[in-house]
């Protein structure tokens, strides 16, 4: 990488709130008008080129080959709990997790123009907002739900079909870019739906003070294991934000542990920690230190 592209990268993750400043491709899964575009534009600025990808494994294909500068993948939901796909590809990729995002998520039933809600039959959507909406969904008579590859994904699909009784659960900007109509909205079960967003890239970046750092290990398989990795934390007071297991392949009943933390690599205590646990592990990696989200 060259050194304007890795300073462009550092200039990514030194803040929440902060546009690049420069245009940079950025590859996200989804359609325009998908709530991980919204997250990049939230991020890095309405100027930036948000680049869509069939699925999250083309997301960090393209960070990694170079064809785009960096990509922005959802890793949790408030409601519906974690992205798993994402959390396999971080391990399986050499990139670094250089930022994150909390976007506010705000579902709109979407048909066509002069489609009645009493006319829908079916609902499609990428799963994790299905999820997200499953009480709104239950309480509609008589109306099956069928999984898409993404919410904006979904409103081009009533587009493009010459079915009235289909809607779509996405974004209010899905719908004005499709020309679609909104039935309904705010149809999450909680208002409080924030999707957590990962910004990826080849190369770290410096965390500055107010950090979070995101690793994952593997222990042997005995009593007490994950209790004494969890003891180098605790012992350093460091904040733990986020524990998740991932199978391991291959090994069954054996995990990978991800975990999310307060604090930057550079913190000795964070060092000293890291170092204890390296004692306990088979396997650790740090997946990045980057700047935390500031509302």
């Amino acid at each position: 990488m060259s050194a304007d592209e890795t300073n462009l990268a550092m200039e990514s993750g030194a803040s929440a709130r902060r546009t690049a400043s420069r245009i940079q491709r950025i590859a996200y899964q989804g359609e325009p008008g998908a709530y991980s575009e919204a997250a990049i534009f939230e991020h890095f600025g309405a100027d930036q080129q948000a680049v869509p990808c069939r699925t999250f494994d083309e997301v960090f294909s393209v960070v990694v080959s170079k064809k785009c500068d960096l990509g922005l993948v959802p890793i949790e939901n408030s409601l519906a709990g974690s992205i798993h796909r994402n959390y396999d590809l971080l391990l399986q990729n050499p990139l670094e997790v250089i930022g994150e995002h909390n976007l506010h998520v705000r579902h709109c039933l979407i048909a066509r123009p002069g489609v009645k809600l009493g006319e829908i039959k079916k609902v499609i959507s990428h799963p994790q907002a299905l999820a997200q909406c499953e009480v709104y969904l239950r309480d509609l008579p008589g109306v099956a739900v069928e999984q898409v590859y993404d919410t904006a994904g979904s409103v081009k699909m009533v587009r493009d079909l010459d079915e009235r009784d289909t809607a779509a659960i996405a974004s209010r900007r899905a719908a004005q870019i499709y020309g679609m109509e909104i039935l309904a909205e705010h149809i999450e079960d909680n208002p409080a739906n924030f999707t957590r967003f990962l910004v990826i890239s080849r190369q770290p970046v410096d965390p500055g003070k107010d950090a979070k750092t995101s690793i994952v290990f593997s222990l042997r398989n005995q009593p007490g294991s994950l209790f004494k990795a969890m003891s180098v934390f605790a012992l350093r007071d460091i904040d733990l934000t986020k524990i998740e297991s991932r199978p391991l392949a291959g090994k069954p009943w054996e995990y990978f542990f991800y975990i999310d933390f307060i604090g930057s690599i550079h913190e000795q205590k964070v060092e000293r920690a890291l170092a204890h646990l390296e004692e306990y592990a088979l396997f650790m990696r740090v997946l990045g230190s980057y700047p935390r989200h500031v509302a």
